[in-house]
This record gives C-alpha cells, structure tokens and sequence, in this order.
C-alpha cells in the first residue's frame, strides 16, 4: 500500500538531495583524510550530517498520520 502525498515533489527532492549530500559528504571526507586535511573533512562530515537530516526527515513525514489504536 502506497501512501499519496500532495508534496511528492519536496519527498522526493529530500531524499535525492540527502543520497547526493551522503555521496559527497563521503567522497569529501575520505580525500580530506587521505591528504590530512582538516577543512575538506570538516566540509564532508557537514555534507554527511546534512544527507542524514535530509534522510530522516523524509522518512518522518512520510511515517506521519493517524495514531493506531
């Protein structure tokens, strides 16, 4: 059973936009590891917190409706 939001849209960008921060978060902070450089992995762990956030907000609004009783 397939839940339909009317903001499929913003659902979808969160969850692209999350999996694109994750990708450069790790790209980022593996190079900035590899050449010790405390500014790039800085910038790649923010992209990899930023991916997660995105990530769990997604999943929260879509687990949002009626309570079960």
């Amino acid at each position: 059973m397939v839940a339909q939001t009317s903001d499929g849209h913003i659902l979808l960008t969160k969850k692209l936009g999350g999996l694109f921060a994750i990708i450069i978060g790790c790209l980022l902070t593996a190079v900035g590891v590899t050449f010790e450089s405390s500014g790039t992995t800085i910038l790649g762990v923010l992209f990899l917190a930023l991916g997660a956030v995105l990530l769990v907000l997604k999943i929260i609004r879509r687990n949002q409706g009626p309570p079960l009783t």
